[in-house]
């Protein structure tokens, strides 16, 4: 079978809008999988991004009617906020106890996160695809092996340094408040334009969750110090 210079051209560039796109992608998955123990990790990173890019696909079929419901980005954001703030306060040792459970919840959270943050990112390959679908496929299954590479490296750095956690959560965060104050129907119930009202809400989201996550992870060393 012979594929068109205009199929080829399509494909290099959903795996380009690829992985520009996938930083924040690679994050959620480090933030999900960083507490689990290693051997399940790889476990969670597979069938995580394996659902992920097949709801990716499910949604470049309909993201033209998908972005037209009223509020879907800001429904979206909120979502992605409560996600953000889970994943920097679970704790090791409920990790450690409950693995079994805990694999299954990495993979939904991955699963969900991504669906919720691939948004926009979906219209930019919906559009480079140019009809392709079978490029779309294509190009975004080469891009599993980036998004796995960089969440591994994340997690990496993560077991080095703790407060690397709270900048990938304070991405996550930063992501939902941009959603969630863009939303086109939030814009129009306000009267504003996409612009410093947005980087605003996100800075303030931003903050929010980061100290939130923070006193919530000191009290609890607290308490675990108490109780030794």
């Amino acid at each position: 079978m012979t594929i068109s210079a205009a199929a080829l051209l399509a494909l290099w560039k959903i795996i380009a809008i690829d992985i520009i796109l996938s930083g924040d992608n690679a994050v959620v998955i480090a933030m999900a999988t960083r507490r689990l123990p290693k051997d399940q990790r790889n476990k969670a990173i597979f069938w995580g991004t394996a659902g992920a890019v097949l709801l990716r696909i499910l949604f470049a079929a309909i993201i033209v009617f998908l972005l037209n419901i009223p509020f879907v980005h800001f429904v979206g954001g909120l979502l992605l906020v409560w996600i953000a703030y889970k994943v920097l306060v679970e704790r090791e040792e409920e990790a450690n106890v409950q693995s079994s459970d805990r694999l299954l919840k990495a993979i939904a959270t991955i699963i969900i996160a991504d669906a919720v943050m691939s948004l926009d990112n979906v219209v930019a390959v919906a559009g480079a695809a140019e009809g392709h679908l079978g490029m779309l496929a294509l190009g975004v299954a080469i891009s599993i092996p980036i998004m796995i590479f960089g969440s591994k490296a994340i997690v990496r750095v993560m077991e080095q340094h703790r407060w690397i956690a709270y900048v990938g959560s304070g991405i996550l965060a930063w992501t939902a408040g941009k959603m969630m104050a863009g939303d086109e129907g939030v814009l129009h119930w306000f009267h504003l334009s996409y612009g410093p009202f947005v980087y605003a809400v996100a800075a303030g989201v931003t903050i929010l969750v980061v100290s939130a996550g923070y006193i919530t992870n000191k009290k609890a060393e607290r308490e675990e110090g108490t109780l030794i």
